[in-house]
């Protein structure tokens, strides 16, 4: 799983599974823009540890603009783009309930971070993608949507869409040698984790652990590898897929 010299975009890279996507990625030779709403100075910092280079950008993945310019600023700092990995998601901050109760600004706004987002990134990337010939994206689902989670509906509907999303652009961009894959993970022990089921975390978490067959909770650190092998070329014949990475919890 060679990413050595790849140029790869992490959004939401300013802490959980986009910070250790990034620190991952650097470790293993790749060039990092680690891209957030928030500050990535902390992501930068991890990833020049590892002996890799990094940049730390400004994006708002709801605007189309900002999602072009962090392209931009990506190109002119390393020449290329390689791979993105749309990780920015709207999650730890939206209040769970019944369906009918969800707040319709909260609904908005799951749709506009975590399915309009990652269209406005892959429209901003793939230019630069098809210039040298090809690349890699990586969404990111959830058990969410593979499961079907209650009480969570427009986080569970985003992240299905994310699924036909990356379905429907693996088939419009195979002739450009752009694979479009995405990861299902099962609750990751993230801080948007803990934020998202507040003061019913431990039990929660509990309740996942106990359908899956390989019976822990998932660190980020589960999820790289799936990751490393999805930009790198050892996954060359391998697009539109949603690969689950939780314990064996939904068997496809």
């Amino acid at each position: 799983m060679d990413v050595r010299g790849k140029v790869v975009i992490v959004t939401g890279a300013a802490r959980g599974l986009g910070q250790a996507f990034a620190k991952s990625l650097g470790a293993a030779g790749a060039q990092i823009v680690a891209a957030d709403i928030k500050d990535c100075a902390e992501t930068v910092a991890l990833v020049e540890a590892e002996g890799a280079k990094a940049i730390a950008l400004s994006l708002d993945v709801t605007d189309a603009a900002s999602a072009r310019a962090m392209a931009e600023k990506a190109v002119e700092a390393f020449g290329r783009i390689d791979a993105l990995i749309n990780n920015a998601a709207l999650y730890g901050g939206l209040r769970g309930g019944r369906f009918e109760a969800i707040d319709e600004a909260e609904w908005d706004a799951a749709m506009a971070v975590n399915v309009k987002g990652i269209w406005n990134c892959c429209k901003a990337a793939v230019p630069a993608m098809r210039e040298i010939g090809g690349g890699s994206i990586v969404n990111m689902a959830s058990l969410a949507a593979t499961y079907g989670m209650p009480f969570g509906l427009h986080y569970t509907t985003s992240k299905a869409a994310v699924i036909g999303l990356t379905r429907g652009l693996a088939r419009e961009l195979g002739r450009d040698q752009i694979r479009v894959n995405a990861i299902a993970p099962s609750a990751v022990l993230t801080e948007g984790t803990r934020e998202f089921f507040g003061n019913k975390v431990d039990r929660a978490l509990e309740v996942i652990k106990t359908g899956q067959s390989i019976g822990r909770n998932l660190s980020p650190e589960d999820l790289v590898g799936t990751v490393l092998w999805l930009v790198s070329d050892s996954s060359a014949l391998v697009t539109g897929q949603t690969i689950a990475v939780d314990g064996g919890t939904v068997l496809l």
